[in-house]
């Protein structure tokens, strides 16, 4: 059984975004001969929305992994980004909730390490920068470089945040 997950930003450039549906839809089909059996997504604005979209399009069960932060449905962004958690969280095969953290940021962290400590592969939807708070994407590929994950970085070349 192969798995893949995802960490990224919650904030991706317009001029990136077809670069990172690209690439993430190139990583879900890239899974070896069987393809991967199940992805792995918190959700989140940005780039956790855009590879569940993208992993369930491509026919791949997707599992929603639940950081214990209070009110996590909520607390996404605008509405857009509500709405799109709730659609997704019900198009889910699975569905995993964290024990609640003591801070937010904490929360994101053991989310992004849980992740990671059950796929095979780790895309990141990263412009290479350090996090910018505990538990951001530069936190997780660091854990999952240390922890033996490949990592795939999905990102257009010389785009930075906005």
């Amino acid at each position: 059984m192969a798995r893949i997950g995802v960490t990224g930003h919650r904030c991706i450039p317009a001029d990136a975004l077809d670069n990172v549906h690209a690439g993430i839809r190139a990583q879900l089909r890239g899974g070896g001969a069987g393809g991967f059996d199940a992805a792995f997504s918190s959700l989140a604005a940005g780039a956790d929305q855009i590879f569940a979209e993208v992993a369930l399009g491509c026919g791949v069960p997707v599992t929603a992994v639940i950081p214990g932060a209070a009110d996590y449905g909520n607390r996404l962004g605008g509405m857009t980004a509500q709405v799109a958690y709730r659609r997704l969280l019900a198009s889910c095969a699975d569905r995993v909730e964290l024990p609640a953290a003591d801070t937010e940021e904490e929360a994101y962290l053991l989310a992004g390490r849980w992740i990671v400590d059950h796929v095979d592969r780790l895309v990141a939807v990263w412009d290479g920068c350090p996090a910018r708070g505990l538990g951001g994407t530069g936190d997780v590929v660091e854990y999952a470089r240390l922890s033996g994950v490949p990592v795939v970085v999905v990102w257009s070349p010389g785009v930075r945040r906005a």
